[in-house]
Formats: structure tokens, sequence, C-alpha cells
């Protein structure tokens, strides 16, 4: 893979690589089908649900969070779906610290589930609970799921806002209880990178080395990759995300973007296989009716593509213009025409669509999609191209 990543020598340099575990992939937890379906007028049926999870299978996602049963009767059609279908990644439930959560996800047959509640005292305060009512609810909805033979992530909402002494207090108290995982969650996106780093690092001197840990993060500041991967450097082995960034409010961390810049800036592996990203990409843009912006990383339709006579000059060189090969990703390369194009942007479109023009028709050519470029404020489509081309090389 290193042959198709351009990236800068500086990042090797050791107070940039430098406090990476490197030993094992770092492992993703996808969220899209209950996190990313939070994201305002989102509704996936349960078909597009069942869709999608069969795509982050194939993509190499680790663990899927199916949904909420509880949610909707639909939500437990779907929920069903999916567990039954026998795909390779691990397919696991949501649940909040009640057992009437837990029993709805025992009925379907989920052994393995995620349980949250609020740690932070501003979030408490609004759920109108106190310190000794959560470490309660804890101890008592962990303790219902592992008698029952359930796997359990105990997730602590407003992590990166709990007073840290409770905060160990209510992990501790989860893990005692039988919890073999824990979550520290970003909420609301309020950690800085060198925050979210510092945090993972504390759990983790807490919890040791052997026990699972997550981190949870949004996108509220435009960090939610960035903070992710400095989770990692803190001794996150999964990181929790939707595909996209879609969510609530500025939307979840992007595994994807978290899994390229962890394999291409870092160097860290991670179990996933982009050339697959964009079609999943796709499936959830079209279930949740929505377009994201051209020049998104991993997924934009135009990351690949050259409008600019400038840097199509350079199109033979993909690395003089292009930090890591569209093949990494499974995108196609191309070039486009209009107001911005060049002389050889002329030439490789001809060349592309097998146009015999002469070169001294370019300058021609190339005045003619300015101009409808120009006019009309959009590109030139290959068929009004070919017909400028076919009358040039006629005349």
């Amino acid at each position: 893979m290193e042959d198709k990543i351009w990236t800068s020598f500086l990042n090797d340099r050791p107070e940039v690589a430098g406090g990476f575990d490197r030993s094992k992939p770092v492992r993703l937890y996808d969220t899209t089908l209950r996190d990313g379906e939070q994201a305002v007028g989102v509704v996936f049926n349960p078909e597009e649900k069942f869709q999608i999870a069969c795509a982050l299978s194939e993509l190499g996602i680790g663990r899927i969070e199916a949904g909420f049963p509880r949610v909707s009767a639909a939500d437990s059609q779907a929920v069903k779906r999916i567990l039954d279908a026998g795909l390779s990644a691990e397919i696991w439930g949501f649940s909040r610290a009640v057992q009437a959560d837990l029993d709805a996800l025992l009925e379907l047959g989920i052994s393995q589930t995620l349980i949250e509640i609020s740690t932070s005292d501003i979030k408490m305060r609004a759920y109108g609970f106190d310190r000794s009512k959560v470490i309660a609810k804890v101890r008592d909805a962990v303790t219902h799921a592992v008698s029952n033979g359930m796997q359990v992530l105990f997730f602590a909402v407003d992590s990166s806002r709990s007073d840290l002494d409770f905060l160990r207090s209510v992990y501790e108290t989860a893990l005692e209880a039988g919890a073999s995982e824990i979550a520290v969650v970003d909420t609301i996106g309020a950690c800085a990178p060198e925050a979210a780093e510092l945090l993972v690092r504390q759990v983790r001197a807490w919890i040791g080395p052997q026990v699972p840990l997550h981190f949870h993060g949004h996108d509220d500041f435009g960090l939610g990759a960035a903070v992710a991967i400095a989770a990692v450097r803190g001794g996150a082995d999964w990181v929790q995300g939707t595909i996209n960034g879609i969510g609530e409010r500025a939307g979840n961390a992007d595994l994807l973007e978290v899994a390229l810049a962890l394999q291409c800036l870092y160097k860290v592996p991670v179990e996933i296989d982009l050339s697959k990203a964009r079609k999943v990409s796709q499936l959830v843009q079209d279930a949740a009716g929505y377009k994201v912006d051209g020049w998104r990383p991993v997924v934009g339709e135009n990351l690949f593509t050259r409008e600019s006579g400038a840097v199509a000059n350079q199109f033979h060189i993909p690395e003089a213009i292009e930090p890591y090969s569209a093949d990494l990703v499974g995108a196609p390369r191309r070039i486009v025409l209009g107001k911005k194009s060049g002389l050889v942007s002329i030439k490789l479109k001809c060349e592309e669509l097998g146009i015999d023009v002469p070169e001294s028709r370019y300058p021609e050519l190339l005045a003619q999609v300015k101009e409808l470029g120009t006019a009309e404020e959009r590109l030139v489509t290959d068929e009004e191209f070919r017909r400028m081309a076919e009358a040039a090389a006629a005349a």
C-alpha cells in the first residue's frame, strides 16, 4: 500500500509518529444505523438498514451496532434480519441502563450489547439522576445482562465532561459487575485532540492493558477525525463512528476519514478495506436522502477530478497532485472541461474520448469550452465537447 501514498516525510518524525501501538490493527465500531440515524430528518427503513449492514461487513467493519429495538417494531425487524444474516462483522445491540431495553435485545437473540448511562453532573441533572442512582443503575443493568449471558461494553455518556474521580468509580462498578469493555465518550464533541488523548490515557491506566477500550466522538468543532486519532494514540483499541460522519448536530467521527488518516499519515494499521468505502458511502447517502460535498475526503466525487489547466499539466504524475492513489479508495481519475481548463485539458479529453483533432485546433476548442463554461456557470459535458471537437475536425 505504501506505493500508493505520497504524504510528507515529516510525518515520519518521532514527535509526529511516536506513541502509537502498531502491533495490532485499530478496529472500527460502526453506529450509523443507530447514532447516525439520529441526524435530523433521517429515517432508515428495515431494507435500507439491512443493505447498509451488509456493505459495512464487506468493508471490514469489526462491529455493527444494529439499532435500538425499543424504538419501533421496524427497528426490531431490521435488527433481527441483520442478526440472522450471518455477516462477518459482530452484531451489537444498544441499551440504556434499563432492564426492559436489555430484555428486548435478549428476545431478539442478541448476546452482545452496549449499555449507556450519563456520568457528567450536567447530564445527570438533566435526567434527574444523582451519582448514587447512576452507580446503582450501572450495577443492576450490567449484572442483569451478564447473568443472561450477554457480553457488555459499558458506555459512559459525556465522559469528557465528567468528574474524573466519579468516572473512575462508574467504570470500576461496570467492570466489577461483569462488563468486559469500556468506552470513553465525547458526547457533544467537547474535547480538543490533546484532551481526548489525555483522558483515554488516564482511563487506560485505570482499567489496565487487557480491557478493550473504545472511543466515541463527535465533530462539533470539525475535529472529529483528529480527536479519534488522538484517542488511538492515547490507547484506544476501537474507534466508534459513522459512515460520512452522519449523526446528530455536526455528526459523528467519520470512520472512513479516521481509517484513511491513521493508515496514510501515521502508518497505523486499520481493519478496513478502503477500496469499498465509496460504495457504502453512497448507500448511506441514498438511504438518508442527502449528498456529501464533492470535496469531502475519501468519498467526494471531485477528489480525483481535474478541471484546472495548470493541474491537468501534471495529470500524468498522480503523486504530483494527490496525496494518495485513487485506487486506494476505489475512485476514478478524470479530466473535466470548463472555465478553468487549459490546452492540456483539451488534449487529454480528446485522447479519452478517442477524438482525432489537429493540435492546431486546440486553442479554438479551448475558447469554446471557456465561453460555454463561463456563460452557463457549469462544466461542459463530454457530449457537448464531442460535438465541438467533431465540428473543429471537419472544418
